[in-house]
């Protein structure tokens, strides 16, 4: 067998030579060989030892008891932080999440035995070079994922490895392995024994991944059955006018694949049209229609994410996209203008690469249609940006307190007059001064003491 040499840091290499120098076997574990040998950079460097925790534990000056039930123990080396963790046997998993205990070996074999998938089940020491007793670098170069050992045993240890087994081949461009694949779609339903928040995370990982539209995988295996139902209903429902070419959820998968590397646009992407599942009618001339699909799609987003405990701000970004993914506009700069102040300035940028992404997904005469406008929007943006033109309240030439002083009472008169005013300077810029403004708040108030007189 070939010699292979990982480059390790020195400060798990230190590690290692002091367990081994106290007569204990040690080996880095896992994610960092498995990226070392695609040639990523690891994220973490995860260490095995013969050695029990508290044997550890007595080996380094400083060390924090990260998780010493299951073995695992992090030694601190300087700032860093690194997990260094017993060879372990896990006992019976009765919830499908957890075992109910563990039990510490000496045997690294039993040890990689328990673990996931083949390309996660090697270990690497500078003395031993590469342990991989399941042929992990063999389905590296076949580019699969492929279980260790019996995949409906594996996943049902931990359903939420069915999940890491297609996120894995969205990261990697790998394949799951015809057996492996095949448990997915047994055991799918499983999955509802798996917390909301370890769905999400994995969720997260494959929509960020090189290859998203490996969530069809999801779709395919059943596993969308258990945490978003409602996407299985969009893969059968057809888009029958011009402006479409695919199936609601076909232009779907297609839309995350063209949005840039980004949560919040690929949950965009992958929710924007959601609602199409109910909201869809036919015309007499067989041209199909989803009116008030956004709407109804943003206020179904926010209780889905919500569902899977997205924090606020991902919530409140994403929704306001779905929302207003659809909307139509004028490439003009007073249209732009309004439709900049109506989102947020700061959310302008996403929308764009939201309707970008969507246009993207749709048929020839869609993306001939819309891209040169939303080119124009582009343009008109940044130079509205450069300009400095007034899009909020924050930035309009009076406030509240100038209205009060000339004479308004506080309450929700004032805050309506201000909103008018900002429309005045948000139609024609050049409006944005003092003076102007001031003007117009008399003349209202001409306006309103002539109709009482009347």
């Amino acid at each position: 067998m070939e010699q292979i040499r990982i480059s390790m840091p020195p400060a798990a290499a230190r590690i290692i030579h002091r367990l081994e120098a106290a007569g204990h076997e040690a080996y880095i574990v896992g994610g960092c060989v498995r990226d070392s040998l695609l040639g990523r950079e690891p994220g973490d460097w995860d260490i095995t030892t013969s050695a029990r925790p508290q044997e550890v534990k007595a080996l380094f000056r400083r060390t924090i008891d990260t998780g010493i039930r299951h073995g695992t123990v992090t030694v601190m080396d300087g700032r860093e932080g690194f997990e260094v963790t017993t060879y372990r046997l896990d006992g019976v998993y009765e919830d499908g999440r957890h075992p109910v205990n563990v039990e510490f070996t000496r045997s690294l074999s039993e040890d990689l035995k328990r673990r996931d998938f083949t390309i996660n089940a090697m270990a690497y020491n500078e003395t031993a070079g590469l342990v991989d007793e399941f042929d992990g670098i063999g389905d590296i170069r076949r580019r699969i994922i492929r279980c260790v050992g019996s995949p409906k045993e594996r996943f049902g240890e931990d359903a939420l490895r069915m999940m890491r087994a297609l996120r894995f081949c969205a990261q990697l461009g790998f394949e799951a392995e015809v057996q492996t694949l095949g448990a997915v779609k047994k055991l799918a339903h499983t999955l509802d024994k798996i917390s909301r928040e370890r769905i999400q995370a994995e969720l997260n990982k494959l929509l960020v991944s090189a290859h998203p539209g490996y969530f069809r995988l999801m779709y395919e295996t059943g596993l969308t059955k258990v945490f978003i139902p409602e996407f299985d209903r969009l893969m059968e429902v057809p888009q029958h006018n011009p402006y479409h070419c695919y199936s609601v959820g076909e232009h779907t998968l297609r839309a995350v694949e063209e949005a840039p590397e980004d949560l919040t646009l690929r949950l965009t992407m992958l929710l924007h049209d959601i609602a199409k599942g109910w909201t869809g009618s036919t015309d007499e001339k067989g041209c199909d229609h989803f009116y008030g699909h956004a709407v109804e799609g943003a206020a179904w987003a926010e209780e889905f994410l919500r569902r899977l405990k997205y924090d606020n701000d991902t919530i409140r970004k994403v929704s306001l996209l779905v929302k207003w993914h659809d909307v139509r506009f004028v490439p003009a700069k007073k249209s732009i203008r309004r439709l900049m102040h109506a989102m947020g300035p700061e959310t302008f940028p996403s929308f764009l690469a939201v309707y970008r992404a969507d246009t993207m997904a749709k048929s020839e005469f869609a993306r001939e249609r819309i891209l040169p406008q939303l080119k124009a929007a582009e343009e008109l943006a940044g130079e509205i940006l450069a300009e400095g033109s007034c899009l909020s309240l924050k930035e309009l030439a009076v406030k509240g307190s100038d209205l009060i002083a000339a004479g308004m009472k506080p309450g929700p008169e004032l805050g309506q007059e201000l909103d008018r005013l900002l429309n005045l300077v948000i139609e024609d810029p050049s409006r944005n001064t003092r003076d102007y403004l001031m003007k117009q708040l008399a003349e209202v108030g001409q306006d309103k003491t002539d109709r009482d007189e009347i």
